[in-house]
């Protein structure tokens, strides 16, 4: 599977360190930050765990995430594509399993399953089995998407988000439109197909405005992203709080564990959606872009491993993977400022959160592979 390493052709030759090591310095900031914006909270409010409780948990998902990434790195990506439609069909059967009385409630979504005291949630996977399935497809048709073929992909797509949006979550769903597009430009979509796709999705929003379909905090979430200085119940305040720790943090930031901001607990949901804010409070602007370069280089690595696959299937696994890695990136940090709709997307490697953690793993973790392979 791996040849023997002292073959210049070995896949064990050509792991990219670069990438590892980025993945790494981010999860260790990530860590770092989890347990700022946690340890005070877990003792005003007498955590029943300690104030280690999500740093060490978080610590745990980050363990099993590396585990996860060697093992998706080691096996042959190409067998993939041979079992991508299995992969599919077991997803859309997981997600529909979720929205039934095995599935478990929370904050008004029905999106995860209990396993052992961790919460499970099938979507953050799904988007991974998602860029499988569609590179599969388009990888064998070779770029040739003409009108059938590009409604095949279309249907392929639709099934998982329907169901995402009927836990709801409008957020991941978001995600998968910005793979699904970035998929289509480099699997071969033609011009016409992508106007029409413009379309039907304005259309799409249109009507999902007009019926009245999004619940009552999506909609205080855009209007809160739309008029910034409005009073759109706690969806503003935690805007406002958020831009104030930004601003606070200032060129250097006021120090690690100490950020008013962040002590106290002022920012809501900061140690997941808005982690963001405790690093720029933290570490002020410096320290939010030398995050933002170690994205950079993570972004850079896995747009050079698309450009060197050694086939068209690793090339559009790529692409899926940086698309989702990308949109998440900006979607949230562009929340935290108020340039882009509070989505409640996690922010990679940072936000606390198990799936979307080991999600992120596994999906570098195929980058990893087709990068290796590239001599194969």
């Amino acid at each position: 599977m791996l040849r023997d390493p002292r073959n210049p052709a070995s896949p064990l030759r050509h792991v990219d360190g670069l990438l590892v090591g980025a993945i790494v310095a981010i999860s260790g900031l990530g860590l770092l930050m989890v347990y700022s914006a946690t340890r005070n909270q877990q003792t005003v409010t007498g955590g029943t765990f300690g104030t280690n409780y999500y740093v060490t948990r978080q610590a745990v998902f980050i363990g099993i995430g590396i585990l996860l990434m060697i093992g998706v790195a080691l096996v042959d990506y190409r067998y993939l594509q041979d079992v991508a439609p299995i992969l599919y069909v077991g997803t859309v059967f997981v997600l529909l399993v979720v929205l039934t009385p095995l599935g478990s409630s929370a904050r008004g979504a029905q999106a995860w399953f209990e396993v052992g005291g961790f919460q499970l949630e099938p979507s953050e996977f799904a988007k991974i089995t998602f860029i499988v399935a569609i590179s599969a497809y388009c990888a064998m048709h070779r770029s040739d998407l003409d009108s059938s073929r590009f409604m095949w992909v279309l249907a392929l797509a639709a099934v998982p988000m329907v169901l995402i949006y009927r836990q709801p979550d409008l957020g991941t769903d978001l995600v998968f439109a910005g793979i699904l597009i970035a998929m289509l430009l480099v699997g071969g979509a033609r011009p016409r197909h992508l106007a029409v796709l413009g379309v039907i999705s304005v259309l799409l929003i249109v009507t999902i405005f007009q019926l009245g379909v999004l619940k009552r905090y999506q909609v205080d979430r855009l209007a809160a992203f739309l008029d910034p200085q409005g009073d759109v119940q706690r969806t503003t305040y935690n805007l406002r709080q958020s831009q104030i720790a930004i601003a606070a943090g200032g060129f250097t930031g006021r120090g690690l564990f100490k950020g008013s901001q962040t002590n106290l607990s002022f920012v809501p949901e900061q140690h997941t959606d808005f982690i963001f804010t405790a690093v720029a409070e933290e570490f002020g602007l410096m320290g939010a872009l030398t995050l933002l370069a170690l994205f950079g280089l993570v972004v850079w690595r896995t747009w050079r491993a698309a450009v060197l696959a050694k086939d068209r299937f690793g090339t559009l696994l790529c692409v899926g993977i940086l698309a989702m890695i990308v949109f998440q990136i900006f979607e949230n940090v562009g929340m935290t400022m108020g340039m882009t709709p509070i989505a409640g997307i996690p922010l990679p490697f940072m936000s606390y959160g198990g799936s979307a953690t080991l999600g992120a793993f596994v999906g570098l973790g195929l980058v990893l592979n087709v990068h290796m392979r590239r001599f194969a």
